[in-house]
Order: C-alpha cells, then sequence, then structure tokens
C-alpha cells in the first residue's frame, strides 16, 4: 500500500507480545501479538480496511513475530517503527472469568516528528503510547497535526499499573481527549480515572472540551453513545459466552471505524 497516495487508517501506538497465562495451564504461557492501536489496525485490516500501524518494536524475534502476524491480515507497518532495543511484553493474567490483569515491560519512544500522511482520514490513538514518555507527547503532537485532514479517535484503555495516580493519569489522558473527535471508553476506565465520579458527568464534561461523540462500552450491559446535540444511543450485546476479553475493547473501536467508513 502507497500511504501517499491511498486514503487509510493510521492507528499510532504500542505493539507488544501479550504472554498469557491461563487457570488452565499456569506453568505454560503463550505468546500472543497484541497492544491496543495494533489490534485496532488488525480488526480493520480484516475488515478489508487500509489501514497502517505507527509503533515502536524491535529487530528481534518477537518484532518479527509482530510484523507477520499484522501483515498476515494487510496491516501496513510504517517504516520508523523498528528503532526500538527490545520489543516490548505484557504479562496478562487471565481470572475464571476471562478477564486480564497485566505486569508490562516496555520501550515507548517513537520518532519524534511522527510522520503522518495527508492520506490518512482517520487517526486513532490510545493506552500505553498516551502516558508512557518520551512517546506520548510524540503522539499528541501528532494528533494535533492530524485534525486538520484525519478524524481523530482516541481510547484510554486504562493500564493502571502502570499509570499511576488516576488523577494524574486523568490529566495526562484529557489532553488526548480535547485534540480528539470520537472518544472511546469503556464504564470501568472512567470509575478507575475519576475515581467513582458519576459516568453521565464525565462524559458531559468531555463532550466539552471538543469530542462530538463519547461512546462508553459496559461490559454484559452493552453501549451507550452520546453526542454533542445530544442525541443517545443505548445498544444491548447478545448473549455470548465470554472466552477471554483480551482485545475486545480494541475491536470495538476497529468495528466504530469500520461502520464511519462507509
Amino acid at each position: 500500500m502507497d500511504l501517499s497516495t491511498t486514503p487509510h487508517v493510521l492507528a499510532i501506538g504500542e505493539a507488544l507480545i501479550d504472554v498469557v497465562i491461563t487457570p488452565e495451564q499456569p506453568d505454560f504461557p503463550q505468546e500472543i501479538p497484541g497492544g491496543s492501536p495494533a489490534n485496532v489496525a488488525l480488526t480493520l485490516g480484516r475488515l478489508g480496511r487500509p489501514v497502517a500501524l505507527s509503533t515502536w518494536i524491535g529487530a528481534d524475534e518477537r518484532g518479527r513475530l509482530i510484523e507477520f502476524h499484522l501483515r498476515d491480515s494487510d496491516v501496513e507497518i510504517t517504516p520508523e517503527s523498528r528503532g526500538a532495543s527490545r520489543t516490548s511484553t505484557a504479562l496478562a493474567r487471565l481470572d475464571a472469568q476471562g478477564q486480564a490483569s497485566y505486569t508490562f515491560d516496555l520501550e515507548w519512544a517513537p520518532t519524534s516528528p511522527l510522520p503522518v500522511s495527508d492520506t490518512a482520514v482517520v487517526v486513532q490513538a490510545g493506552s500505553i503510547s498516551s502516558v508512557i514518555e518520551p512517546g506520548a507527547a510524540v503522539v499528541l503532537e501528532a494528533l494535533e497535526r492530524s485534525r486538520a485532514h484525519a478524524l481523530v479517535v482516541f481510547d484510554p484503555n486504562a493500564r493502571p499499573s502502570i499509570m499511576g495516580e488516576p488523577a494524574r493519569a486523568l490529566a495526562t489522558i484529557e489532553r488526548f481527549v480535547a485534540v480528539s473527535d470520537i472518544v472511546k471508553v469503556s464504564d470501568e476506565d472512567v470509575e478507575w480515572l475519576t475515581e467513582g465520579a458519576p459516568l453521565e458527568d464525565t462524559i458531559a464534561r468531555w463532550l466539552g472540551m471538543g469530542p462530538s461523540v463519547v461512546v462508553v462500552t459496559r461490559g454484559k450491559h452493552g453501549s451507550l453513545a452520546v453526542t454533542t446535540s445530544g442525541v443517545r444511543l443505548s445498544k444491548t450485546p447478545n448473549d455470548v459466552p465470554v472466552v477471554d476479553t483480551v482485545g475486545a475493547g480494541d475491536s470495538f473501536t476497529g468495528g466504530i471505524i469500520d461502520a464511519l467508513w462507509e
């Protein structure tokens, strides 16, 4: 794909290896490519959308595994993505309900300034890449620059184990909210970031910062979208067995972008 001529989605953020430990096989971890923005890009590639990922991986075995995994789903990795000294990992422990808790080993120092083609019609970012320095400032600047020609989509995808105090994380994340057109967030993330403040208050505050839409996922209770014009749309999910929740929110974000592409 020629990024200079093809309208496409650009996802910006971490691609890493999830080292997954399950209750059934605690002594046999699986290494699976992951990372929130990488999962969004993967979703869009599998849905047939032209998509690229700007990330930060190493020239090591894990980095090559990520590249193969993404390219197998037609995701292009931008040239400046390969400068890390090592590929980051996330140790994901699944409980009996399929919920994951994470421990991270991260390197996030992408090229500055981050190249963004004028043909990127959607730019998506979020999660670790929006709070870990020195890369977070680079991503924020790229989103600010992208607003002139692209729809900016942001998902905080909070990771309490590495984001420090909720109040500090919220202040950082709200800088990204202010430069976004669409914010997708889970109710669990809002509860942690705001230390239990009412969800509706957070939605209203974020809509006042700049986004046109805030979309909240609520697990088994479905999802809620609220716009600056006051439109509210609530959807109830299908009743299906939960295998695990890793990447579920990222797939939802990819689905939003795919629907808007139409």
